[in-house]
C-alpha cells in the first residue's frame, strides 16, 4: 500500500503553516494539473479564435468541418470523464459545479400545480435555496424530510425516505454524500424505492467522484450533477450533470446561447457564451493524477481508513459518541465536539471555527446541526493521523480557555 502522509504535500501548493483539514469544500489542485492548465491557457491565447471555434468544439455552420488538429477537445475530455464515471460520454455535459447543473435540472422541469419537490434536512444550503427559489416562482412546494442522524444504519435512511413518499412527490433531490454531516448514502436503494413509484430522482454528487466509486448508469437515477473540483483533483470551477435518455429532451443550461438552435443538449451545454475551459478540458489529468500517481483504491484507502478511525479516536478523547456505521463514511467524516464548547448555535460554529484556524493554523469546518456541534474531517493524501492530534489539543485548548475573542482583525 502505497505511504500517504506529509511527504504528499509536495504534490499540491498548499502553505506548511495551515494543517488543512477542509478539503471537501473547494478541493486543492495538484500542482502537476495546475502546470497542464498553465501549459493549456498558453495554447489558447496563442491562436484564441482558432481554439475556441476550432478545436474546443463545433459551433455554427463555419466550423461544421473537421477539426483541424484531431477529435474536438471538449468532447475528449468529456469522454475521459464519463469512463471515470460509468457512463457513455454522450449522456455528459460539463457544467461549472453541481449546483449549476442541479438548477439546469429544476428549471428544465414542466412542473404541475400540486407538485413537490423532495429534499432532505441534510441537504447542502445552497441546494436546499435554489429548490426553494424555483419552487416558489413555479407555485409548487418543498417538502423537507428528516434523515435520522446521528445515522446508525443505511436502512434507517431508506425507511425515512419510503415515509416521506407521497402521490404529489414529482422529484426526490437526494445527495451521493452530504456535505455537512458526511454520509454516504445508499443511493442505489432510495433510487430504486423512488422509481418503483414513478418518482424522478434528481442526484447532488458533489462530494462523490473521486472520494467514492461512481457508477452512475448503475444507479438507477435520472440526473446526477457533481463536482470535480472537490475529491477529482480537477481546477475549480469542474463540474458535470449527467442525464438518462429519457431525460435529456427539454433539460437546457441556465444560459440560453447558440447551441439552443441545434436542438442538441450536448451542443447547448458545450457553448454558453464565451469562457474559459480550461478547467473542463484539464479533468482528466485530476484523473491521471489519481489512477497513475496515487492509485485510486490505495488512495481512498488510506483516506477513509484515517476519516474513519480519526473520527471514532476523537469522540472517544471527547467523550462523544461517533455512532455512524464505517459503511456509510467515504473520506470525510462529521465527529460530534463534546458540550463544554458551547450552545449548538451557527454563530458558536463559526466562533471554534475562527479559534481554530487563526489561533491553531487548522482549517476545520465546524458546524451546528442536530443540537449539536459537529467537526468535519476532510481527509486527502497529504493528511496523516499527526493532523487529527492537533486538531484533538486544539479543541481541548479551546474548550478549556473558552472563546474570547482571538488575537487576529475580523
Amino acid at each position: 500500500m502505497t505511504a500517504f502522509g506529509h511527504r504528499w504535500l509536495d504534490e499540491f501548493p498548499l502553505t506548511r503553516e495551515t494543517t488543512y483539514l477542509n478539503h471537501g469544500t473547494v478541493g486543492v489542485t495538484p500542482l502537476v494539473v495546475m502546470r497542464e492548465r498553465a501549459a493549456l491557457l498558453d495554447t489558447i491565447e496563442r491562436d484564441p479564435a482558432r481554439f475556441m471555434l476550432r478545436e474546443l468544439m463545433r459551433l455554427g455552420a463555419s466550423t461544421a468541418a473537421t477539426p483541424v488538429d484531431g477529435p474536438l477537445r471538449l468532447r475528449a475530455a468529456a469522454a475521459r470523464v464519463a469512463a471515470f464515471l460509468g457512463c457513455a460520454a454522450d449522456s455528459l455535459v460539463f457544467v461549472d459545479n453541481a449546483t449549476s447543473g442541479l438548477c439546469a435540472v429544476l428549471r428544465s422541469i414542466s412542473f404541475n400545480t400540486g407538485d413537490e419537490i423532495l429534499v432532505p434536512d441534510h441537504a447542502y444550503g445552497g441546494v436546499a435555496r435554489a429548490a426553494a427559489f424555483i419552487a416558489q416562482e413555479r407555485h409548487i412546494k418543498v417538502k423537507t424530510f428528516a434523515l435520522p442522524f446521528p445515522a446508525t444504519s443505511p436502512e434507517r435512511i431508506v425507511a425515512a425516505l419510503e415515509a416521506a413518499l407521497t402521490p404529489r412527490t414529482r422529484v426526490a433531490l437526494l445527495d451521493h454524500v452530504t456535505s455537512e454531516s458526511a454520509l454516504v448514502l445508499p443511493l442505489a436503494e432510495m433510487a430504486a424505492l423512488c422509481r418503483a413509484r414513478g418518482i424522478a430522482v434528481l442526484v447532488d454528487g458533489a462530494h462523490a467522484p473521486g472520494a467514492i466509486d461512481v457508477d452512475i448508469e448503475a444507479l438507477g437515477v435520472d440526473w446526477y450533477a457533481a463536482n470535480l473540483h472537490k475529491w477529482a483533483f480537477a481546477p475549480r470551477a469542474c463540474g458535470v450533470l449527467w442525464a438518462a435518455p429519457s431525460r435529456r429532451d427539454g433539460l437546457h443550461p441556465n444560459v440560453i446561447s447558440w447551441g439552443v438552435s441545434d436542438n442538441d443538449w450536448i451542443a447547448e451545454f458545450d457553448w454558453t457564451g464565451t469562457r474559459d475551459p480550461s478547467c473542463w478540458l484539464c479533468a482528466p489529468a485530476g484523473i491521471a493524477f489519481m489512477e497513475d500517481r496515487l492509485g485510486v483504491e490505495a488512495m481512498r484507502e488510506h483516506n477513509h481508513a484515517l476519516a474513519w478511525t480519526g473520527a471514532r479516536e476523537l469522540a472517544t478523547r471527547w467523550q462523544t459518541n461517533f455512532d455512524t456505521p464505517e459503511s456509510m463514511i467515504g473520506c470525510m467524516a462529521a465527529v460530534p465536539l463534546p458540550e463544554r464548547l458551547g450552545p449548538p448555535t451557527p454563530a458558536n460554529a463559526q466562533g471554534i471555527r475562527d479559534k481554530l484556524f487563526f489561533d491553531h493554523r487548522i482549517e476545520l469546518p465546524v458546524l451546528a446541526h442536530s443540537g449539536a456541534l459537529w467537526a468535519r474531517l476532510s481527509i486527502q493524501v497529504y493528511n496523516e493521523a499527526s493532523d487529527l492530534d492537533r486538531v484533538g489539543e486544539a479543541i481541548d485548548a479551546i474548550a478549556g480557555h473558552g472563546l474570547s475573542p482571538a488575537s487576529h482583525d475580523p
